[in-house]
């Protein structure tokens, strides 16, 4: 197989509309802007978008965020959250797949009668059930009351809950991460009166110094 290789020129060409479809998203309708129409969006468009940024995550009402929402995430048209097994969604109770069902608030199955709407046995690394959970969207504002870190202002569309690197990690993990040392934003992974109970983190947070010592 030929090895093609590409000129800085040409690198940067790609960087830069990487850069453009992560800031514009869809909003040029499938048509690419000229530069100064780039220009004039970024500069309308990006001081709205870090002012007035939705945060959204996915966990158990009284315990902490599993997972932070970003751009790639999989959902229902509804913006409901669907967690994965490794690289592929979780399964309903009726065995069929995600797509297998219908975008409406219900849910139902597409491919069987008895299925009442989407359930799926899969628990979460919390140990709560994929029913248990919900799927949260905030303000910066709201999202600092709870504790959570909100980032720096990023100029790209539907970051979500992303904030950072460890963000993509899930919940347990990410506070686990979190005891070790500072987030990279400078932040840590506090659970919040809205997410998780005192008396919950401490358990969790005994469990592993025990798991830890007889290891060690």
């Amino acid at each position: 197989m030929a090895r093609k290789g590409l000129n800085k020129s040409a690198l940067k060409a790609v960087d830069d509309y990487w850069e453009y479809t992560r800031i514009v998203g869809e909003d040029d309708g499938g048509n690419l802007f000229t530069p100064e129409q780039y220009e004039e969006y970024r500069r309308k468009v990006l001081p709205q978008r870090v002012q007035n940024r939705l945060y959204v995550s996915f966990g158990v009402p009284g315990g902490a965020d599993c997972k932070q929402i970003g751009p790639e995430t999989q959902c229902f048209c509804t913006h409901r959250f669907v967690p994965l097994v490794g690289s592929s969604p979780v399964r309903c109770r009726c065995k069929h797949q995600l797509q297998d069902h219908r975008e409406d608030a219900a849910h139902l199955c597409k491919k069987c009668d008895f299925c009442s709407g989407f359930q799926s046995p899969y628990t979460c690394g919390c140990g709560q059930p994929c029913y248990a959970h919900q799927t949260l969207v905030e303000t910066k504002q709201e999202r600092e009351a709870r504790g959570q870190p909100a980032g720096k202002g990023v100029p790209y569309a539907a970051m979500g809950g992303l904030t950072g690197f460890r963000s993509l990690l899930d919940g347990y993990l990410n506070m686990e991460a979190s005891s070790e040392e500072d987030r990279e934003d400078g932040c840590v992974q506090t659970p919040s009166a809205s997410r998780m109970s005192d008396g919950s983190l401490k358990a969790s947070s005994s469990g592993r110094r025990q798991h830890r010592s007889s290891q060690q």
